[in-house]
């Protein structure tokens, strides 16, 4: 069982087929495709009755966190799974993650069981189960998509990856299906990130501005619940895009 810590930039575009076909042409000098290739993620988030940090997420504050299951396909009860925790600072993305199978993590997360651990995931775990037990995070979203990822050949750190087939579901949160009910982009959309450690190389950033290629803000699961989720939460629409303060007085009115 391994644990790790990921700290970088992480910009995300939208694009058409077709010029995702020409940067792709342009990226091949400079890139590859990484180890993993193509493949697909699935993946569950965890969050509030009512989707108290997606919607901080939303209001695009400062200071953002995640908490999700991750598989790459879908997976059984003995497949490796990620418990992962990701936080945004000031545009920095920090993340978390311990690799464990499916029915530890379930423990882990759904009882705060850390016996689960191997010694060197003892932190990252303590971080998640705080997490879990602070918000009363439950699994909330099943998330997911097809991937093409690339790494540079001269910094492997600097990925760009391609993701298609974006789909949610809010019901039967299971990793050991990856069919979903709601497909979040248009046949022709594909959504690309840019993952970076530092800045990005000056002649990615003359490729993207040759095709005209400019970064927006984009979150799979915030999507889903500004578009479908919140609809079914608060039918008469008063929470999708109430600020913390206005959630606040909701709550101490309902109290």
């Amino acid at each position: 069982m391994e644990s790790q810590i990921f700290e970088r930039f992480e910009k995300k575009y939208l694009l058409r087929e077709d010029v995702c076909r020409a940067l792709c042409r342009k990226l091949a000098s400079r890139m590859d495709e990484d180890r993993f290739g193509r493949y697909s993620i699935s993946s569950i988030y965890y969050d509030t009755a009512d989707c108290e940090l997606i919607r901080r997420s939303i209001e695009k504050t400062a200071y953002k966190e995640k908490l999700r299951l991750r598989s790459y396909g879908p997976a059984g009860e003995n497949d490796t799974v990620y418990a992962e925790l990701k936080k945004k600072y000031a545009g920095v993305v920090y993340k978390r993650r311990i690799a464990l199978p499916l029915h530890s993590a379930k423990r882990l997360l759904g009882r705060q069981d850390a016996s689960v651990l191997a010694p060197e995931q003892a932190q990252i775990g303590a971080e998640l189960t705080y997490a879990v037990s602070r918000y009363g995070l439950m699994p909330r979203v099943f998330v997911s998509y097809d991937r093409t990822a690339l790494s540079g050949k001269e910094d492997p750190e600097l990925r760009v990856t391609f993701d298609r087939n974006i789909r949610c579901r809010h019901r039967d949160l299971s990793l050991n299906r990856s069919p979903a009910d709601t497909f979040l982009l248009e046949p022709d959309q594909v959504l690309m990130e840019v993952k970076i450690p530092g800045a990005m190389p000056v002649w990615m950033s003359r490729i993207f501005s040759e095709l005209g290629i400019r970064p927006v803000s984009y979150s799979k699961y915030g999507t889903y619940y500004k578009n479908y989720l919140c609809r079914e939460l608060f039918p008469a629409g008063q929470a999708c895009q109430e600020t913390d303060g206005q959630m606040n007085e909701r709550r101490q009115a309902c109290a």
